[in-house]
């Protein structure tokens, strides 16, 4: 993790240093190691280090190629550096003392603007291309590096890392983008180019762009995920050896560094098999043990996860650390937290989780954090295979593995019957498939206890008929439209004017088909909020100057788990099942079995009402005008007086006082307005 940033004066004046270099150290925190700036007529580029790999003790960023006409500044961990030393001719020299910030600039050079096609890892550059005259920026796959960006057409272009280090330039407005706000009040936030200012931009994953004189920018993107590719092997041991063997080489690219390195330890499947894959390697290797660091709730003993986390340790190689979340309440830090010149936390009401085992990472000297993030989606859960069993017409298996689940995660038969069994049937009624419909009853009926005639009643008959009907026939019989969801927050007035759709509609979208397992994890891989999760996480780390590293947002891994067979992620019950297999004999058999995890709610609201009630009670009842005009101030006062009388929660309650409170905080703090 480094901090990058430059200006390109469209308009040909010279960059100053003086404007550079308070890029530089608005970043500070991003690069204790070393700073540096070039600039060169119209551009100019500025770099924060952090030492983290071995080769980055020799890197000097910004970097000029030999012969003057190529210069790089990059935050990256370059992850196929045999690859690329065979393919670039370095073999003048040892591979330890190769940057990869020279790898990068060496592939530029080779391949052009398709250079990011041939890099794996996780990174974000730009290279100054004298003899083009042109500016080069790219970002890796899924956005594990961030890159914010402010265009003025034919006057100025500026980069950086983080968007407080351009706005702390006098030439760039702090205007509000309320089209983000509805976004983010809405729960949508699919689009990955805008900010919550309007002046400010991101380049999105998995693109490129390209900034000249009279060319203007254009955006080309370089990779993007197939879903419909299916891996077939022999044997469930085979799946298993071969995610073992991806899911390993993911881990140990991750523990490239010249410094101890520690893990994010939950308990959970996703941390834990990072953590022990880690430990074995580092073993292997003869590095230093690696640190663990974990939350622990005495108070709050429900959230508490130890009894998964001691067996883990228990197997040694291991230093452990413990956080005390249920010491402090989410908003005991909200400053920090919420950072003002960035944007309205969207980590969610429990980002001060991983705020705290951040700071003791730091205070461990530890540099490197591995994660088990989002690993849930990355080996997927296999739920729309209960999908592709209804099309199927298998619903021995498709029982079997709902009463499965029902078992290992205590979920319910009933409330997979509804999703995909029930929604199938709907689909057939709606395409006239009769005899489809007619034998797809039969199939339920024999399997679950639901009376024919009111599948054909209601899931036949119901769908056909015109929506306005069926609303006015609720409203006769007394029947109200769901109100209780976090969208049901957004103020109507603000909703209209921002075009945001209504409630019910986004909540119940009408879906033209089901998806599959492979098709449910595409849209969540290339889904705008999934890149905005990392994007925090890399901001919440960057505070305490440490990279997270997250070895299920390999790419690699990644296309190799979208390609499995449903099959392999669901299988008699339990989900992520390959990974279950594959990690036999690493992982302590409590853990690798657990069906779940443990659901923080508890601790947030102990932490809420017995540490940030009154700054709480300040926001929602004394102070809530700066809100007023993009949220339904009665919405937020019913969920808040259900979640301080602990009385009747409803689901969306925590969402809703979470977004409106971090809101609030968030432009009283930066002092923004439309």
């Amino acid at each position: 993790m480094s901090g990058i940033m430059g200006i390109f004066y469209l308009d040909g004046r010279p960059v100053d240093h003086e404007s550079l270099g308070r890029m530089v150290d608005t970043l500070a925190h991003r690069g204790p190691d070393g700073v540096d700036i070039w600039s060169e007529g119209s551009v100019g580029f500025g770099h924060r280090m952090l030492w983290t790999t071995p080769e980055s003790l020799l890197e000097k960023l910004p970097l000029v190629n030999q012969t003057g006409d190529l210069v790089i500044t990059a935050d990256a961990r370059i992850d196929n550096r045999d690859e690329l030393i065979a393919a670039l001719g370095f073999n003048d020299r040892p591979a330890e003392k190769i940057t990869d910030s020279q790898l990068i600039l060496a592939a530029y050079e080779k391949w052009g603007e398709s250079c990011p096609e041939h890099l794996l890892g996780d990174f974000a550059f730009a290279i100054w291309d004298g003899r083009q005259q042109v500016l080069f920026c790219a970002r890796d796959h899924f956005g594990v590096k961030p890159f914010y960006y402010h265009y003025k057409p034919g006057h100025t272009f500026i980069f950086a890392s983080e968007i407080k280090a351009i706005l702390c330039l006098p030439d760039v407005p702090r205007r509000l983008n309320e089209v983000r706000i509805a976004e983010y009040l809405a729960s949508t936030l699919e689009d990955k180019a805008i900010t919550s200012y309007q002046a400010i931009l991101r380049l999105p994953p998995a693109q490129t762009m390209t900034v000249s004189y009279g060319g203007g920018i254009q955006l080309r993107s370089y990779w993007s995920l197939d879903p419909s590719h299916e891996l077939q092997l022999n044997s469930d041991e085979d799946y298993a050896e071969a995610f073992r063997e991806v899911f390993t080489e993911a881990v140990r690219c991750r523990l490239r560094s010249a410094f101890p390195v520690g893990s994010h330890l939950s308990g959970g499947l996703d941390s834990s098999s990072v953590t022990c894959v880690a430990r074995e390697l580092l073993a292997q290797q003869g590095r230093s043990q690696l640190h663990t660091f974990s939350n622990i709730f005495d108070d709050v003993p429900e959230c508490d996860e130890r009894s998964f986390i001691e067996p883990i340790l228990a197997q040694g190689g291991l230093i452990p650390h413990y956080v005390r979340p249920d010491r402090i309440g989410p908003l005991s830090e909200w400053k920090e937290l919420l950072q003002p010149e960035e944007e309205p936390s969207l980590f969610g009401a429990n980002g001060f989780l991983v705020w705290g085992l951040n700071r003791a990472t730091q205070e461990a000297g530890v540099r490197i954090s591995l994660d088990g993030f989002d690993g849930d989606t990355t080996v997927g859960h296999g739920m729309g295979y209960f999908a592709e069993l209804a099309c199927q017409g298998e619903w021995a298996t498709f029982a079997a593995e709902a009463t499965g689940i029902c078992q290992h995660f205590n979920n319910s038969p009933a409330y997979i019957l509804r999703n995909y069994g029930f929604t199938y049937l709907e689909e057939l009624a709606k395409q006239g498939r009769w005899l489809a419909f007619a034998k797809t009853v039969k199939g339920i009926d024999g399997h679950f206890k639901v009376s024919p005639k009111q599948l054909w009643l209601h899931l036949g008959l119901k769908p056909l008929v015109p929506q306005p009907i069926l609303q006015v026939w609720r409203s006769l019989r007394g029947r109200k439209q769901p109100q209780n969801s976090v969208l049901s927050l957004i103020n109507c007035s603000f909703a209209d004017r921002m075009g945001v759709q209504d409630p019910v509609k986004v909540l119940e979208p009408a879906q033209s088909s089901l998806l599959t397992a492979a098709q449910e994890q595409w849209l969540t891989f290339t889904s705008g909020r999934f890149t905005l999760v990392l994007e925090q996480c890399d901001l919440a780390a960057a505070t305490f100057s440490i990279e997270s590293r997250h070895p299920f947002m390999d790419k690699r891994l990644i296309e190799f788990c979208l390609s499995l067979p449903a099959s392999q992620k669901l299988h008699q019950g339990w989900t992520r099942m390959v990974m279950r297999r594959a990690m036999n004999g690493i992982l302590p058999e409590p853990v690798r079995w657990r069906g779940g995890k443990a659901n923080m709610t508890a601790n947030f609201l102990h932490g809420l009402l017995n540490f940030n009630r009154e700054l709480l009670d300040e926001i929602v009842l004394s102070n809530p005008e700066s809100i007023a005009a993009y949220v339904d101030l009665n919405v937020l006062q019913m969920s808040y007086d259900r979640i301080v009388s602990g009385g009747n929660l409803q689901n969306a309650d925590i969402g809703i006082v979470w977004s409106a409170v971090a809101l609030a905080l968030w432009l009283n703090h930066s002092g923004m307005t439309p």
